[in-house]
């Protein structure tokens, strides 16, 4: 049986987190309620307060990068830079952190985790996609978040991006700073979602200009290909040797080289995922940042809060998944006429004004 001495506390606490109203925990206010009533309600709103700690009590946050690590200045760093460090930091809640070295430790991590009773768990990256089906199988009553692939389970989140959205505005903004007419993409593992990227780069810059020349590679078929830099550096270099004066690349820690090149050749590059401006100040034009911290960040924090729910979450502009980035780093490359233009942009996308196509919806680029 619930005292009303222990009830009074627990509401106590509640009004302090919840912002409950001073009447409903204060048993010295007069109210016209019998004391029964009173008790009953004062009983309810402890449960639900003991409820929602206990949620949060339960949650035991955790995630696992893919093997390039959570130092590959890019994407699996943005997760944790930005998702991880910054959750530590609000929650006090040390988040279990798991780097795969080999492919089959992203199966063997993500037992580990949950067998522990670490959840909801984030798997950072599409090669987690397979692992994920398979141990979300063997633990059902275990919260998984996977970002940037879709897995159908019902323990399971997906979180996606519109990067063919993020990809359109900085292909438009390579095209106004292009003086050659040339622009190029250096994409990592051939697959469809690095497509995706590439086929809104294209259709971004020739919006902004029909007639200009977009080169493109793939840096191979294989995971190995976002790990690459000498590879990204060599294909860059090809595509200045050809003209272009700027390129994007959607290439993982192969980048890394391209944005080396386009230093020593005295060109312009744009990086992806995170802001990736500072690794070259002054040559990196800008970045398509996706909001892959704040996707892991809202997981733990709806799962610490008993709102975290399965199913397909889709971000793009409107919803503040993508962006193009500005700061100290890149400011002096980017003129208010040109800011202007892009921001007009990006609000005719998201108004539904522009509609950007997505090649992973038919497999086919429409400019």
């Amino acid at each position: 049986m619930i005292s009303l001495t222990h009830t009074v506390a627990h509401l106590q606490l509640a009004s302090v987190l919840y912002g409950l109203p001073r009447q409903v925990v204060d048993p010295h206010i007069t109210i016209k309620d019998t004391i029964v009533t009173k008790v009953l309600k004062l009983a309810t709103v402890a449960a639900l307060t003991l409820a929602a700690l206990s949620a949060q009590a339960a949650s035991q946050p955790a995630v696992i990068y893919d093997t390039a690590g959570k130092f590959d200045k890019s994407f699996n760093e943005a997760v944790f830079r930005n998702g991880v460090e910054v959750y530590n930091k609000d929650k006090g809640v040390k988040v279990k952190e798991f780097e795969p070295q080999n492919e089959a430790q992203r199966e063997q991590g993500l037992r580990r985790l949950a067998s522990r009773g670490n959840g909801p768990i984030v798997a950072v990256g599409f090669n987690m996609g397979s692992a994920v089906e398979k141990v979300a199988t063997e633990f059902p009553k275990t919260q998984f978040t996977i970002i940037d692939m879709v897995v159908d389970k019902p323990n399971v989140q997906s979180v996606i991006f519109k990067e063919h959205e993020g990809s359109f505005l900085v292909g438009a903004l390579a095209a106004i700073a292009s003086k050659t007419g040339k622009v190029g993409f250096v994409g990592g593992m051939d697959i469809p979602l690095i497509r995706k990227f590439e086929c809104g780069y294209e259709q971004g810059a020739k919006y902004v200009n029909p007639k200009i020349e977009v080169f493109q590679n793939m840096t191979g078929s294989t995971p190995a290909a976002f790990a690459d830099p000498a590879k990204g550096a060599e294909l860059a270099k090809s595509q200045f040797a050809k003209g272009a004066d700027v390129v994007y690349a959607a290439a993982g820690g192969t980048g890394i080289g391209v944005y080396q090149a386009a230093k020593d050749e005295g060109k312009l590059a744009i990086g992806v995922d995170s802001n990736q401006n500072h690794l070259q100040p002054g040559t990196m034009l800008t970045s398509m940042v996706k909001s892959v911290g704040l996707a892991a960040y809202q997981t733990w924090d709806d799962a610490a809060k008993g709102t975290w729910k399965p199913g397909i979450k889709n971000l793009g502009l409107a919803e503040g998944g993508v962006d193009w980035a500005l700061d100290k780093d890149n400011e002096k490359l980017i003129t208010p006429e040109m800011k202007a233009k892009v921001d007009a942009i990006k609000a005719e996308i998201i108004s539904g004004k522009v509609k950007v196509h997505d090649y992973m919806s038919d497999s086919t680029c429409k400019y």
